[in-house]
């Protein structure tokens, strides 16, 4: 058995399993409700929570199974087990475990950071590890999360004393929850565009209640802090909002003109995957012999890993696979 990337997403070849496919296949597991890692697949391995996710975005889950963390099940001749991977709500970790006890681990999106709104990560001991790698780079360092989130209240107080209106620009799904989580619980009024209420409302019924929030109906109320899609930030959503002051949270925060490629006046680094260091030390943690980086900086951190003796390589763009046993 192996791990192939084809056009779609990675592969288990000899298997029917598909992981975090883009496009429609058999089956595929996946690890969180972001749109870019989900599909309309025939049969789909996630959590009631992604499957949630899924079905809002996407309409009915054909063949869903929905799959509690920890807890074993069979695909064939293969254990399969899901472990929280702390990206957002229902986030998880595929660790797939051959008769003779070898462990494969495909982690998804990442982050260590304790969320207020995502399960807290668990770290999945393996042989072999596939690890994201989309802040890879040794360059990417994010600040303590709470000293973040500490900038990020006092930007919102400054605007709030100039009579301006905050804009927060966050993904509707899982960096706004936290955001608005941390804020509501500083006595904050929310208000946010809905789309980012909607995943509001799902998130109620997954049982993380986002406090002090209403949807956005074209007006901000004195007092409250506006939520907002970056996407849709400069399509006229915000003309009748003034004076306003627009920041956006996300971990490219850390590049440099970060806020002006968003159509913000300030960055802040939030962010919801392991920075370069964090990835490091789960790599360690997993006891992991053999390591395959996918995505972003997977060159990157495939070097930074190989530096501290672990045997890793990246996941090319030209077909190519990882033996695993």
């Amino acid at each position: 058995m192996s791990v192939e990337l084809r056009r779609n997403g990675l592969h288990l070849t000899g298997t029917p399993l598909s992981l975090d496919a883009t496009r429609k296949t058999p089956l595929s597991f996946v690890s969180h409700g972001h749109s870019d890692h989900i599909a309309r697949h025939e049969s789909t391995i996630a959590t009631a929570a992604t499957l949630r996710f899924m079905a809002h975005r996407l309409g009915k889950v054909n063949a869903p199974l929905a799959v509690p963390y920890n807890q074993l099940f069979e695909l064939g001749p293969l254990m399969l087990e899901l472990l929280p991977a702390g990206h957002i709500l229902g986030s998880a970790q595929l660790r797939v475990i051959r008769g003779d006890g070898r462990r494969i681990v495909y982690t998804g999106d990442l982050n260590v950071v304790p969320s207020l709104t995502a399960e807290p990560t668990q770290v999945a001991e393996c042989d072999v590890l596939v690890i994201e790698a989309t802040f890879g780079h040794p360059r990417y360092r994010f600040p303590p999360r709470e000293e973040v989130f500490g900038a990020v209240e006092a930007w919102v107080r400054q605007q709030q004393e100039r009579d301006t209106v905050p804009v927060l620009l966050g993904y509707a799904l899982g960096k706004s929850q936290e955001a608005m989580k941390h804020l509501a619980g500083r006595g904050f009024e929310l208000v946010a565009h809905e789309s980012i209420f909607e995943m509001a409302q799902l998130y109620t019924e997954l049982g993380v209640h986002i406090e002090r929030l209403r949807c956005f109906d074209g007006t901000v109320k004195p007092g409250e802090v506006l939520f907002f899609p970056p996407h849709l930030s400069r399509t006229g959503g915000l003309t009748g909002i003034w004076p306003r002051a627009t920041a956006v949270l996300t971990g490219w925060a850390l590049d440099a003109g970060a806020a002006y490629r968003y159509g913000a006046q300030v960055a802040f680094p939030v962010s919801d995957h392991a920075d370069c260091p964090s990835l490091v030390k789960y790599v360690k943690a997993t006891g992991a012999r053999e390591v395959l980086t996918h995505y972003g900086f997977k060159a990157e951190l495939a070097q930074v890993l190989r530096d501290e003796g672990i045997d890793a390589r990246p996941l090319g763009s030209k077909p190519q696979q990882l033996a695993l046993f």
